[in-house]
């Protein structure tokens, strides 16, 4: 099997498995619970909340965790808009955004009458600062701007937003990271609220964490227990944000040596696909190493990934969360690029894992599909 959609999920790590493993057959007991084998069980939790923050440079009690990372978008944003909405009811976010973030803003505006700016993105997928500057308003609250694209890799420019939002004080910043973290380095200062998910950093699928800082005030979304800081009720899914502190580990003891492989194996890549006629390259400028998005020209990209299936490769046509939609994604329309080179996109999303050989016969296979269906008419 040839897996190149990383973008979307990751194989768990060995280690974070047997760990996790082991933990569910020995710390079984509810981490609320006061007798000694529950409080065991809550101080392995904290022991991974102070690891993890001492790996973010920040501090323990700004560590949430989270079922994932659209949990962590969507407590960040509603949070932050209910808990500051006296102050002014505007928001500002991207077109290109996850849906976690782009369809929480739409039901602000929708259901409670909050103002949202999508700032526009250029053909590569970036915002303009130029734009952010003149969005702000006095009754801006909130700035969410992620900090990779999921689509087309496109890298934000976080430290410019973070310069900007100092002469507004009062504007939060929430940063989108599910696609950062492990390929690039995160730096916490000067944001308010930073999401993450450690499926994409090969460990657990219901996992995730919310970076809070602690000068920022959320409303609670779940109510019910003292839980996370009082800001998620029920009880704690203990082993899995105990093992996150082993999966964080791994991901960032090698991402230099990590980051070096996929930056060769992006340009490796990348000179397969230009030498394939019909094939255009839509990820470009400041973007992630790990993302290529590319048209095939007159194909049907569902034809060409089923038919790359039955080969054993795993490409995707766009976000997993968006995947279901049969309309060009949202966000190839966003880029503003030619409505062919639109609804044709595919996506490739490479890892360290990844290596020439699994590429060299992508290329190959990806050739031979061409030629043997049919174009769209």
């Amino acid at each position: 099997m040839i897996y190149l959609d990383y973008a979307a999920t990751t194989p768990l790590n060995d280690e974070v498995l047997n760990t996790y493993y082991q933990l569910l057959q020995k710390y079984f007991y509810n981490a609320d619970s006061i007798y000694h084998k529950g409080i065991e069980v809550n101080r392995l939790m904290e022991k991974s909340r102070d690891l993890i923050a001492s790996m973010f440079r920040v501090k323990n009690n700004e560590i949430i965790f989270t079922s994932c990372g659209s949990e962590a978008n969507t407590m960040a944003i509603k949070g932050i808009a209910f808990q500051y909405q006296n102050r002014g009811k505007h928001i500002i976010t991207s077109a290109i955004e996850h849906s976690s973030v782009y369809e929480c803003c739409k039901q602000l505006e929708s259901v409670f009458g909050f103002d949202v700016t999508y700032l526009p993105v250029d053909q590569t997928g970036h915002i303009s600062i130029q734009d952010l500057k003149e969005s702000i308003r006095d009754d801006t609250i909130l700035v969410s701007i992620m900090a990779i694209n999921n689509e087309v890799g496109a890298i934000q420019p976080i430290e410019q937003i973070k310069e900007v939002l100092k002469d507004h004080e009062l504007v939060k910043l929430h940063v989108d990271m599910v696609q950062a973290l492990g390929k690039m380095p995160i730096d916490l200062k000067g944001i308010d609220c930073a999401s993450f998910s450690a499926h994409k950093i090969n460990g657990l699928k219901g996992s995730g964490i919310l970076y809070k800082n602690e000068h920022t005030s959320l409303v609670s979304l779940i109510n019910g227990g003292q839980q996370e800081f009082s800001l998620r009720g029920g009880t704690s899914n203990a082993c899995t944000n105990i093992v996150f502190a082993k999966t964080l580990r791994l991901a960032l003891e090698n991402q230099k040596e990590h980051l070096e492989k996929v930056e060769h194996l992006n340009h490796y890549l990348r000179d397969i696909l230009n030498d394939i006629d019909g094939v255009f390259i839509n990820s470009g400028g400041i973007c992630s190493p790990a993302i290529i998005n590319f048209s095939c020209i007159g194909y049907k990209p569902e034809v060409i990934l089923h038919d790359l299936e039955s080969k054993d490769i795993y490409i995707s046509t766009r976000s997993a969360c968006s995947s279901k939609t049969s309309d060009v994604s949202r966000v190839m329309k966003a880029l503003h690029i030619d409505q062919e080179r639109a609804k044709s996109a595919l996506r490739v999303s490479i890892s360290y894992l990844t290596n020439e050989e699994d590429l060299d016969k992508f290329g190959y296979c990806l050739q031979e599909t061409l030629k043997n269906i049919k174009k769209q008419r």
